[in-house]
């Protein structure tokens, strides 16, 4: 008789503990469906990402950039020939051209 109480007991407060566990999960579930909804909401109504990305290449493409020094040619036109390929490529002995 006693075994039978105490069976009874636990399973009513596994029944409790298990019931916990569902609503809990249950709320995490229905918070999470709120975040998503409200994120589908902003995207919604923010306009579209290629009409944004245009209006800032425009505008970078029209401003100089400020840390750079503008200049209207090389100032040392010698510099040049160690960013060019060599004139010659056939005397040119080098794997890398």
């Amino acid at each position: 008789m006693q075994t039978d109480k105490s069976e009874q007991m636990r399973s009513v407060a596994a029944d409790t503990r298990g019931k916990h566990r569902i609503s809990a999960e249950l709320k995490r579930l229905e918070q999470e469906t709120r975040f998503l909804e409200e994120e589908l909401d902003q995207l919604e109504k923010m306009e579209a990402a290629s009409a944004a990305c245009k209006e800032i290449l425009s505008n970078v493409e029209t401003r100089p950039d400020p840390l750079l020094p503008i200049t209207n040619g090389p100032t040392n036109p010698s510099w040049d020939r160690w960013f060019e390929g060599p004139q010659d490529k056939s005397g040119c002995r080098c794997w890398i051209l």
